[in-house]
C-alpha cells in the first residue's frame, strides 16, 4: 500500500543526513513497538513512514532514481531503524537486499521485470522478499528440493504461464509483500526437465492466502506467516533463473550482492536492539533510587561494571561488524576476505548481542522481566538473532575443521 505523503527528497551525496533522517523515523516506531509486539501485527504505518522519509530505496543507484546508498550508509540507517522497532527493520533488510540483488552486476532476471520491481519501490511502499523455507524441508541452506511446483499452463489468451502451488513459513513481511520471490521446482515430467528457480508472484494475485501462524517469543511484528500458493497463475516470464537440480544457478553470486547485504544488515538490526536495551537500562538505573540507598542504583560500583561489561560485549560486537561493512564497500580482496569472516563474525555478534541484554535481565531482576518495562522485548528480540543462517552449529563446524585441517597439514 502507498504511503499518501509526497516522499522526502534526501540528498544523494550526505549519507549524514540519510541516517539522521533514519533516527527520527525511529522515534515514531519506538512509540508503536510495544503495541506492535503484544499484538504480534504487522505495522504497515512503520512501512509508510520509512518510505515517506525517502529511505525506502535508498540502495538503488542514482542514475535509476534511487539515493545510490552503499553498505556502510545502509547499515547505519538500519541500526537506527532496529532501535525503534527491529521487527519492522528485519522486514526493510530483506527489501534492501533483495534490490541490491536486482540491481547487481550480471543478475539474468529479464529487464522488464527487475526495472519494474525497482520502479514499484521507487514510486511508494513496495516490499520484495524471497519465500524459500518449506514445513517438511526446512531451511534450503541445508539442501533438498523444493515441494513448491511449478507447472506450465496456458492463460487465458492462451500465452504460456506458471501456475505455482505449494506452501512456504517464516514468510517475513508476509501482509505488507508487494513482490514475492518464490523458490520452487518445475514438475519432473516438464519438457526441460526438473529446476529450480525463483518465480516472482506480485503480493496481490489470486490464490495466495496467508496463514497468521507467526506467534514466536520474539520478533513478533515481522509477519513471518505462512504463506500458502493455489495454482496462483504468472506470466511465463517471472520463472527466473531456472536450471537443473543440483547445478549452480546462472546468475552465480554475484560479490557483496543478495547474501552478503541479507547477512550484515541483519547483524545491525541486532546491533540496533542491543543498543536499545542498553540505553533503557541506563535510564532505568540512573532513575531508580531505592529508599535505603538514597542514591541512584548507577551509584552502585556493581552497576557500574555491569554496565562496563555490557559496553565491552557490545563495543566489541559493533568493531567487527563494522569492518565487515567496510570491507564489503571497499569491494575486491577485502570484500572476498569479508565473505569468508562474515559467518564467524555473525557468530560472534550475536552472541555478544544476547549476552549483553541477559546480562542486564539478571541485573535489574524483576523489573527487566515486567512487560511493562521494554527490556524484556529487547531480549526476546535478541534471542531471534540465532536462528538466521548461517546457523551457530554450521558456523563452529566450519571454522573449527578449518582450524584443525590447517595444523595437520602444517605438522
Amino acid at each position: 500500500m502507498a504511503s499518501s505523503s509526497v516522499p522526502v527528497q534526501l540528498p544523494k551525496d550526505r549519507p549524514e543526513e540519510i541516517v539522521a533522517a533514519a533516527r527520527a523515523v525511529a522515534v515514531g516506531l519506538g512509540e508503536r513497538a510495544e503495541r506492535h509486539d503484544r499484538e504480534g501485527s504487522y505495522a504497515a504505518e512503520n512501512i509508510d513512514a520509512i518510505w515517506a522519509a525517502g529511505l525506502g530505496s535508498i540502495n538503488v543507484p542514482v542514475e535509476l532514481g534511487g539515493l545510490g546508498a552503499n553498505l556502510t550508509t545502509t547499515a547505519a540507517v538500519v541500526e537506527a531503524l532496529a532501535v525503534g522497532d527491529p521487527s519492522t527493520a528485519l522486514i526493510y533488510v530483506m527489501h534492501i537486499a533483495h534490490l541490491q540483488a536486482l540491481i547487481a552486476p550480471g543478475n539474468v532476471w529479464p529487464a522488464e521485470l527487475r526495472d519494474r520491481v525497482i520502479a514499484d519501490s521507487l514510486a511508494g511502499p513496495a516490499l520484495i522478499n524471497v519465500l524459500r523455507v518449506e514445513p517438511e524441508l526446512g531451511t534450503p541452506s541445508r539442501g533438498g528440493i523444493p515441494a513448491t511446483l511449478a507447472r506450465r499452463g496456458r492463460g487465458s489468451d492462451g500465452r504460456p504461464v506458471w501456475r505455482v502451488s505449494g506452501h512456504k513459513i517464516y514468510s517475513t513481511g508476509s501482509q505488507g509483500l508487494a513482490w514475492m520471490m518464490v523458490w520452487g521446482a518445475t514438475e519432473a515430467e516438464d519438457p526441460d526437465g526438473q529446476r529450480v528457480g525463483t518465480f516472482l508472484i506480485p503480493g496481490g494475485a489470486p490464490g495466495i492466502e496467508i496463514v497468521e501462524t507467526w506467534d514466536h517469543l520474539g520478533m513478533r511484528a515481522s509477519a513471518s506467516h505462512d504463506v500458502v500458493f493455489h495454482d496462483v497463475e504468472i506470466p511465463f516470464d517471472h520463472g527466473v533463473d531456472l536450471h537443473p537440480v543440483g547445478s549452480a544457478p546462472v546468475a552465480g553470486r554475484p560479490p557483496a550482492s543478495h547474501s552478503e547485504w541479507t547477512n550484515t544488515l541483519i547483524l545491525s538490526v541486532y546491533l540496533g536492539v542491543a543498543k536499545a536495551g542498553r540505553d533503557w537500562l541506563a535510564g532505568y538505573l540512573n532513575e531508580r533510587t531505592p529508599t535505603n540507598l538514597g542514591a541512584p542504583l548507577a551509584s552502585l560500583p556493581r552497576f557500574q561494571a555491569a554496565m562496563g561489561e555490557i559496553e565491552a560485549l557490545i563495543f566489541t560486537a559493533e568493531v567487527l561488524a563494522s569492518q565487515l561493512v567496510e570491507q564489503f564497500d571497499a569491494g575486491g580482496a577485502e570484500a572476498v576476505e569479508a565473505a569468508r569472516r562474515g559467518p564467524l563474525v555473525k557468530f560472534v555478534v550475536t552472541g555478544n548481542v544476547i549476552k549483553a541484554l541477559e546480562i542486564g535481565m539478571a541485573l535489574i531482576g524483576n523489573p527487566g522481566l515486567t512487560y511493562h518495562h521494554p527490556l524484556q522485548r529487547h531480549y526476546r528480540n535478541a534471542l531471534c538473532s540465532r536462528i538466521h543462517t548461517p546457523q551457530d552449529d554450521v558456523v563452529l563446524t566450519a571454522v573449527g575443521s578449518g582450524v584443525l585441517n590447517a595444523v595437520r597439514s602444517a605438522s
